[in-house]
């Protein structure tokens, strides 16, 4: 069913990315539209707010030449949709779906909304199953499961971008499960520069293979920004739900969302809320993070690792605080580790990967991973409070235990967190092991005497 507005007056002002006009047909909210201006271009967007007598319609490209008098409106009594079908992966489309590789039509088998189908919490599976990263303090310490959401918090200047890319390129299954793995790679608001980054070093690795690559770039229309998320979702979810796969999401960077977020909110003249934030925000996000998960009956799952800059490192702005009530964890970058040239630079002690336990352990990775986890972030944690000692009493103030644990400390950044090549689950623990012998073993009581006596006695990495 379709409806035409065109009327000399029907559309009464352009504001960016939005036209209002008079509600002269029945249409519902989020109903997708098409604009056709004095060109005959047509141009999709939705409708985003309206009551008894208005309409405020979001066009998904350029609002220039659209004017008053001269603009057709064909509204749509259905969502936007997605048109996805076999052949999606290995494909690169910009921030809508539209093909961007100079390759065929994608053949559409399904059209599914963007906006996503609510899954019903009865219907939830907890997320298990331990997905390889490569990186050390993500795989070893803050595990991450299949059907999970476990953002990274990052800050201006931070490598977000290359850790991104590592991970799309390393991310795998452990087991019989491999060859069900793919992956979707959403840049948002990145620079050209940065997009070709994504493409090539995707293409070099062999990755693009098993992965839909969508790229908003920045000066794409600040509406398309809210549906670049929301495209890659779509194509997430039917390779998961409908081809059952196991499919990891990567999102970057999901700042330059919210900053859109807030652009077409003030757009709209809706009352500011945290930082200038809309007070809508938080289930705005929820929208986007909650369709990660694993569903009952449903042989795939669908992960999400979404990437953000957090505006002046702070950790409270409304932008991480409100993601880490939604998600379930999150990876902190740090400034100080990066100076230090320890690279990825993760901040162990802050991070946290909430569903870690159902994961790992035996069955899963390894019957010590989860006494080798706990019992280095304990050690950590005791070393940098023996830094902040040393900086008042001065090394020769300290205990000989104390002096070893600020060697302790030093070997973790530097050999365990710091890493020049990719490491598996296996090297990850090896190393774990390595720079826990540099602690006296009565300090260990994280672990049981078998451990004590087979990897740190013993001298076993394995």
């Amino acid at each position: 069913m379709r409806a035409t507005l065109s009327a000399e007056g029907a559309v009464t002002r352009v504001a960016g990315p939005l036209l209002f006009a008079r509600r002269t047909v029945d249409v519902g909210l989020h109903s997708a539209i098409q604009v056709v201006g004095r060109d005959g271009h047509r141009r999709i967007g939705r409708v985003v707010a309206l009551d008894a007598e208005t309409l405020v319609l979001e066009v998904l490209e350029s609002t220039h030449g659209l004017g008053t008098t001269d603009t057709r409106i064909i509204l749509r009594d259905e969502p936007l949709k997605f048109a996805v079908g076999p052949g999606i992966l290995g494909r690169v489309f910009d921030s809508i779906g539209v093909p961007i590789d100079g390759g065929p039509v994608l053949p559409a088998e399904l059209e599914l909304p963007v906006d996503g189908l609510p899954i019903n919490p009865s219907a939830r599976l907890l997320p298990q199953d331990f997905i390889e990263t490569g990186v050390t303090t993500i795989d070893l310490m803050n595990s991450l499961v299949r059907g999970q959401k476990l953002p990274i918090f990052s800050g201006s200047g931070l490598p977000h971008d290359r850790l991104a890319v590592e991970i799309a390129q390393r991310a795998r299954l452990r087991g019989t499960a491999q060859g069900d793995f793919a992956l979707v790679f959403a840049g948002i608001g990145v620079s050209h520069d940065t997009a070709e980054v994504f493409r090539g070093s995707l293409e070099r690795s062999g990755a693009l293979g098993h992965t839909a690559l969508f790229l908003n770039l920045a000066d794409d229309p600040s509406t398309q920004r809210l549906l670049a998320p929301r495209y890659a979702l779509t194509a997430a979810e039917y390779l998961a739900f409908v081809e059952g796969r196991h499919v990891l999401v990567v999102m970057t960077d999901m700042t330059n969302y919210c900053e859109a977020l807030r652009e077409v909110s003030s757009s709209r003249g809706e009352i500011p809320s945290r930082k200038g934030y809309p007070g809508y925000m938080y289930s705005d996000l929820a929208s986007i993070f909650e369709r990660a998960g694993c569903v009952r009956g449903r042989p795939g799952t669908l992960t999400q690792l979404p990437i953000l800059t957090m505006p002046g490192d702070d950790i409270g702005h409304p932008i991480p605080d409100l993601t880490g009530y939604i998600t379930e964890g999150q990876i902190v970058l740090d400034k100080e580790l990066d100076r230090a040239g320890v690279y990825p630079p993760v901040k162990v002690l802050p991070s946290l990967s909430r569903l870690m336990d159902a994961g790992i352990g035996t069955g899963s990775t390894h019957t010590d991973h989860p006494g080798l986890a706990n019992q280095l972030f304990a050690a950590y944690a005791r070393a940098i409070r023996v830094r902040l000692l040393a900086s008042v009493l001065g090394r020769e103030g300290l205990s000989a235990v104390e002096q070893r644990y600020l060697e302790f400390g030093d070997a973790f950044e530097h050999q365990l967190v710091h890493q020049e090549h990719v490491r598996t689950l296996e090297e990850s623990m090896a190393a774990g092991w390595r720079v826990l012998r540099l602690l006296p073993p009565q300090e260990l009581t994280r672990l049981d005497r078998r451990q004590l006596a087979h990897y740190i006695e013993g001298g076993q990495d394995a």
